[in-house]
Parts: structure tokens; sequence; C-alpha cells
């Protein structure tokens, strides 16, 4: 690894924050600001009568999209348009790009044709030349996509266009015949998205601005849903055979190197090989973000080809590019070929077989519980997934599937996301049985823990489900047996639970913390009632473990937000679907479930 790994202040054992190298070339925020603020002005003329009249009529004048009673309809739409476009064009997006030229010189001609305004004419063709001699900075592909979008631009555009509709129908006060109801405008705004009449009266031409205004608002929001409902699906990149069957071939070759390594067999994640094919980065796209998790697979003297080729499909699609649970190794040579930022996320737990035993002050409580739960009449087997029968294997999966915990699946960076796979024998499976009297649907079978391998003498937790009428302490009754029958198993370490900011939690509560220690350590604590941080880090301290740090690879601290938000996305915490009595049911068997108690809510972890 000293090939790769540079010596110095910075080298091993001393990465905690990496100064960010040289930024890749800038966004031409500019061009999105611009298309913002001209948007917003021609909603605005559109919407309010008075704008036109006010201290911006000399800037409103020379912009697109003020033509009279048709201006209305016309700005609104090219304002709603450009509003959209400014995303597109801020993550350099070519199709965006394309829309904003073809906007511009329409918005041009309909300038001159009503107003006869040179002025808006130039002002018009002056961006769409900076656009085009610029047009070099706009070369992103689109971003992975299906048709739920569809129906996503439809509820948020519709709603945008009630709430819209609503002032339009409201900013007219003297020209209003009589007092209509919230109730009777809201109803005028729902007809005029159809190009129907409702029943609001007006006095002079604003019938017909109102109406056209409402008309190309519903008009807008009906073509750019059938466009996203009619164009080919892009779908995000998923594992292929060939690709899946590259990768274990790397892993059996230098799968020891990392525990999260056998994770990146995922089905969900894309991935990029390096040129040579001896390295590979595997990753998901979630909300522009692209992450990747843990380090890259193979060769470390291939991974910086890898590196490339990822920051390079990044670069393609204009992505934010990101990496979570890296190790400190792979923290380095991510910083060190891309020039981003590294920032300690947490703690694994790995625990050693050899050092490992239930004797001594230190695992009085686990031995005390491990006890107590065997004199109730439980008792556990600890298998490799190939020794299982089908009948059993079968049990067990529909099992973990109902003994999941929260409505969605979670888990991405570590879990894995099946049980069972016919090319996943070498997996572990800890079991617990106890006989009742009524035998469950599930038999004697009340809690399930799923090991992943790490190289030829080591697994990584995967999953932990159990049933909620069992006593508790489970996982810690599966985890000592899967420790204690590890020798004869050939495995010699055990990588259990990933604890996000552990270091702030031992340090923050030790003697003489100083006050700003103290108070991290207080926000984690109460952020432990949603997400389990501290339940966590207290329940991987249990087994004694040596602890890994993990590191989270990011641009610049403004895409931090950016990154978490997409992060959670990926683990299952925010899901942005349909809910749950809209989805259906696929046909057939669901696929095996998942889920990572390195990353999801744990029920099992707060009942012990």
């Amino acid at each position: 690894m000293s090939g790769v790994v540079p010596e110095g202040p910075e080298g091993k054992g001393g990465l905690r924050r990496i100064l960010r190298g040289p930024r890749p070339e800038a966004v031409p925020t500019w061009v999105a600001r611009a298309c913002t603020l001209v948007g917003l002005l021609n909603v605005a003329a559109g919407v309010f009568p008075r704008f036109r009249h006010s201290r911006l009529h000399m800037v409103a004048e020379v912009l697109p999209g003020l033509f009279g009673p048709f201006a209305a309809a016309l700005a609104l739409s090219c304002g709603v348009l450009l509003l959209l476009l400014a995303h597109g064009l801020r993550r350099h997006k070519r199709r965006a790009w394309r829309a904003a030229v073809v906007l511009l010189p329409v918005g041009a001609v309909a300038q001159f044709t009503y107003r006869h305004s040179f002025i808006g004419v130039l002002i018009s063709i002056a961006l769409l030349v900076l656009l085009i001699r610029h047009r070099a900075e706009f070369a992103a592909l689109p971003d992975p996509r299906s048709r739920w979008r569809a129906l996503a631009n439809f509820v948020v555009l519709g709603a945008g266009s009630l709430a819209l509709g609503l002032v339009i129908v409201s900013v007219h006060p003297d020209k209003v015949v009589g007092d209509p109801s919230i109730s009777e405008r809201l109803m005028h705004v729902l007809y005029g998205l159809f190009g129907v009449e409702g029943p609001v009266d007006y006095t002079g031409r604003t019938p017909w601005t109102v109406g056209f205004s409402l008309g190309a608002l519903g008009l807008l929001t009906a073509l750019t849903t059938i466009y996203l409902a009619f164009r080919p699906e892009h779908p995000a990149a998923r594992l292929t055979q060939d690709d899946e069957a590259r990768l274990r071939e790397l892993l059996a070759k230098h799968g020891a190197r990392d525990s999260l390594g056998h994770f990146a067999l995922r089905r969900d994640k894309g991935v990029v090989f390096s040129p040579s094919g001896k390295a590979a980065v595997t990753y998901r796209v979630v909300s522009g973000v692209m992450l990747a998790s843990g380090d890259p697979i193979g060769d470390v003297e291939a991974w910086p080809g890898a590196i490339e080729r990822f920051m390079d499909e990044a670069k393609a699609h204009s992505w934010t590019p990101a990496v979570m649970g890296c190790s400190e190794t792979g923290g380095q040579v991510w910083t060190r070929e891309t020039g981003l930022d590294a920032l300690e996320l947490g703690d694994e737990a790995v625990v050693d077989v050899a050092d490992f035993s239930l004797s001594g002050r230190a695992m009085r409580n686990v031995r005390q519980m491990v006890k107590r739960i065997e004199r109730n009449g439980y008792e556990t087997r600890v298998r490799r997934i190939r020794d299982l029968g089908e009948q059993e294997l079968e049990r067990i999966q529909r099992a973990a599937d109902a003994w999941r915990g929260t409505d969605t699946e979670r888990g991405f960076s570590m879990a894995l996301g099946r049980i069972g796979d016919p090319d996943d024998g070498d997996c572990l499976i800890a079991t617990a049985h106890k006989a009742d009297e009524q035998p469950g649907p599930y038999g004697d079978l009340k809690a399930v823990l799923h090991f992943v391998p790490w190289g030829k003498d080591g697994v990584s937790l995967d999953l932990m489900r159990r049933d909620r009428s069992a006593d508790p302490g489970m996982n810690e009754l599966l985890i000592v047996a899967a420790l204690q029958a590890a020798p004869k198993l050939g495995i010699a370490r055990v990588s259990l639970n990933f604890a996000m900011f552990r270091a702030a939690l031992a340090r923050g509560e030790k003697l003489g913390a100083g006050p700003v220690l103290r108070a991290w350590r207080g926000l984690l604590v109460f952020l432990s009632r949603w997400f389990q941080i501290e339940s966590l880090y207290k329940f991987n301290a249990k087994f004694q473990p040596r602890w890994e740090p993990r590191f989270v690879v990011y641009r610049t601290s403004r895409d931090l937000p950016r990154i978490g938000f997409a992060a959670m996305q990926a683990e299952g915490f925010v899901t942005l679907g349909l809910p749950r009595f809209l989805r259906g049911r696929a046909a057939g068997r669901r696929p095996c479930p998942h889920q990572s108690v390195r990353s999801a809510e744990q029920h099992e972890v707060r009942a012990a």
C-alpha cells in the first residue's frame, strides 16, 4: 500500500480533514440566475396588473413576454418554463440549454411583433448569443428517469398552477363584479385551467387576461406531463450479470481488504471499471448525487483508473460526486486523485474472533443476557447459506420480510439487499429457535442474522431481524453464537455495525470534555430519538470491538446537505415515491428483503 498512500503529516492515522484541492470547472450560475430573474419578472408581469406601471416598468418593458391580453398567458408560460430550466442550466444540462435557446428567439419575435421594441429584441438576441458562445459549458447528459416523473410533474405543477391561479383571480379587486367567495374563486381557477369560464365575473378586458392566463397554466401542466409520460425511459444503471461476474472475480482476489466489499454486489447499483479491469467503483445516482459506497473493489494500484472513470461519468451527467463509508486508505486515494475533501463519518466495529470471550467484567451484561435467554429454551444455529435446505431458506426469507420494522426497505452502502441467492452460498446465517405450543407461520424460528463474506476469513453483518414476540436480547444471543462458531467455519474477524459519530459520543461523555464537544454530543443524543445513533454505538461497544474509522468524501462543504439528503434517500430513511396504498404489489414473489443494521432504525436494539 505504500506505493499508493502518500507518507507525510496527513498520513495514515492522521486523516481527519483533508484540504480541498483545485475545484472543478465552475458552473455558469449566472445563466441560471438570469433565467430565474427573467422567469420571476415574466410571472409577475403576467399576474399583477400594476406591475407594468410600477418603478420596474422600464426593466419589465424590455423583457420578452409582455403582450397585452395575450402577454399575460405568454409571460406566465415563459416565466414558469424559465424557472424550471434554471436548475438544469445550473447543472450544465444540454436539454435545458436547447430549450432556452428555443425560448429566447420566440420571445424576441413576439416582443417585436406586438410592441415593436428593438431593445427587447436586442436583449433576447444578446442572451441567445451568449448561450451559443458558451454552449460547450452545457454538455451534461440526462439523469436516469422513469415515467413516475410525469406523475410528480402533474402533482407539483398542478398544485403550483392552483396557487398561482388563485393569485391571478384575486389581483383585480377593482374589476371584480360582486364579492365572490374563496370557494367561487377556487372553482373559477379549476374551470379556467381546463379553458372553461368560471363563476367570477370581471369588467373590461380583464376576463380575457384572467382566462388566457389560467388556460396557459393548464395547458402548460398538461403538455409537460404528456411529454414526460411518453418520452423514452432512461433507467438508472443496474448491475448486469457480466458486471457481477467481474466483480466477484475481483472480490475473490482482493475482497479481504474491505469489509464492505461484498455489498458492491447489490443489483441496484451501477459500476465503472478501470481501463485495465482490475478495479471498479459501484454507485447509485440519487437526486443528482452520484453516491459510491466503501472503497473501490480490486487491486489498490488500479484504483486511480476506476476513480477517474467514476469522476468522468459524474462530469458527463453533471452529477455531484460523493463517497459514503470509505476507509482511511480509500479516503486518501480518493482525495489525492480527485482533489475532493474527506470528513470522518463514524467508526466500524470489528471483533477479532481470537480475542473474543464472554468472561470478564466488561462482558458481564452480555453474558448474563445470553444465559438468561438460553435458560428460556432458545437454541441457535450458525451455518453457511449453501448448507440450508430449500424449504428452510424459503421460511427464513418470508420471516425476514414479515419482521421488517419499516414500510420501506433500507440499506445501500452496507446492505446486500437479498438473502439466499444461489451465488451467495458463502454468506453466513445465524438463527434462533424456540419450540412453541402453537407454532407460528415460520415454525420455531425467532430471529435471523445475515452476514456476507469478507475475504476468505471474515464476515460482515448485513441484517438483523427478529420476531417481535421473542424475548429481548435476540441480537446479542446470535452475535455471540456467530462469534463462538466462527473458528469452526474458518472465520477470524467479524464486522458488526457502523456507529456514526462514535468518537464524538465517546469523548463527549468523558470527564473534562469541553462545552462545544458536550453540546455536539447532546445534539447527537437528541437526534438518536429518530436515528438510533447513540443506541447503535452502545450496542456495538458491548462486544469490545476495535474501531475502524469511515469517511465521507465530497467536493465542497456546500454539497454536504445535498449529499446527506441523497444518502438518506439511498438508505431508505426518506422516500419520495407514491404512498403504499397507491403503489400496489408486484406480481410474483417479492425480491429478498434487506435492511442493514448499520443504517436502519433498529427496533431490536432499542428492545435490547
